[in-house]
């Protein structure tokens, strides 16, 4: 299902292009590229706004769609962080107050934060 998700996700992205790119601002479109026409057809100088608005506005709801509908599989898929270590402090070199550490030179122990100014 999530692959299905993602293949209609990027043919809308792609579909959007054309749709966008095809509508200029007020007074132009592709009826101003075939030099007018008839207002009632669909690439007259009403239709192709009402005709490119509808394409652009279904293709967004789609793509509204597929946006969420992939982000809620991502959040109930795995995660990028992965398990916590079984000990930490011992891989991290971490010190924590009251840990016994080994200071150099003197063959003692000390307690963890204590420093020797």
């Amino acid at each position: 299902m999530e692959t299905v998700l993602y293949i209609v996700h990027i043919l809308v992205c792609i579909g959007m292009l054309p749709i966008i790119l095809l509508q200029a601002g007020k007074g132009g479109g592709v009826s101003a590229t075939f030099g007018g026409g008839g207002s009632g057809s669909v690439f007259g100088s009403r239709g192709a706004s009402t005709f490119l608005t509808k394409m652009t506005s279904g293709a967004a709801i789609i793509f509204m769609i597929t946006s969420m509908a992939l982000s809620y599989y991502a959040s109930k898929g795995r995660s990028v962080v992965s398990e916590e270590p079984e000990h930490p402090a011992q891989q991290s070199g971490e010190v924590k107050p009251g840990d016994q550490v080994a200071r150099p030179g003197t063959g003692t122990a000390a307690a963890g934060g204590e420093s020797e100014q």
